[in-house]
């Protein structure tokens, strides 16, 4: 069977919720409208976190002599906002633009194996998010509504992806490997590249408007 009638199969089951015997995986009724929480959710998190990458470029560094203690500015400015000199809140964004293109890529494909990739991406969210809130809450010892809304929404995406798999009957994802082509084919990778550029030109934009020397200087 060529790769296009398989590609064709799993396009016609994609808004199936049965068990058939070819299929061997079936979404609980519910499914459709918790990813579209769930897709809403990385939403959200990709604004918040890009409004923090705005902040980190365009606002920071403080005035000398600004009192940051106890304050967001002490979360934004310590070390720990910054990795190897990256804003953390600019690895955010890319966190969540990956959880939206794969969220993208199961609208596409409907496959089961995208939700399984999911689940460890959103899982070593929650695990970054919940050392920064330690770090926030016992090292810095002060809070950045923003970044709990990030913590927050990193927490969200995990349960909902526990739940969407708790309501379906789903294969292994090392059952699913043979069906890798079938979802990673040359049209969705091709969306996916271009839908990561284009957003990226998003976040990096902060970083060029504080380097490219503006008229007149």
């Amino acid at each position: 069977m060529s790769e296009m009638v398989q590609e064709q199969i799993w396009m016609n089951k994609k808004n199936s919720d049965s068990v058939s015997a070819d299929a061997g995986y079936a979404y609980g009724k519910a499914v459709p409208n918790l990813f579209a929480l769930f897709t809403a959710v990385a939403a959200i998190g990709w604004a918040v976190s890009v409004f923090l990458t705005g902040i980190h470029f365009w606002v920071l560094p403080l005035p000398a002599g600004f009192d940051v203690t106890g304050t967001p500015w002490a979360v934004m400015t310590s070390e720990w906002a910054y990795v190897m000199g990256i804003p953390l809140a600019m690895l955010g964004a890319f966190y969540y633009l990956t959880v939206l293109l794969f969220a993208g890529l199961w609208y596409h494909t409907k496959h089961p194996l995208v939700l399984k990739v999911l689940t460890p991406i959103t899982i070593a969210g929650v695990f970054s998010s919940a050392f920064f809130v330690y770090l926030q809450l016992f090292v810095i010892e002060a809070i950045c509504p923003f970044c709990m809304v990030s913590a927050a929404a990193t927490t969200i995406l995990l349960g909902l992806e526990l739940l969407m798999l708790k309501m379906s009957k789903l294969p292994s994802i090392g059952a699913m490997f043979k069906d890798v082509k079938l979802v990673f084919h040359r049209q969705t990778l091709t969306w996916m590249l271009i839908m990561f550029v284009s957003s990226s030109v998003v976040i990096l934009s902060f970083w060029l408007a504080t380097v490219v020397p503006a008229p007149g200087t």
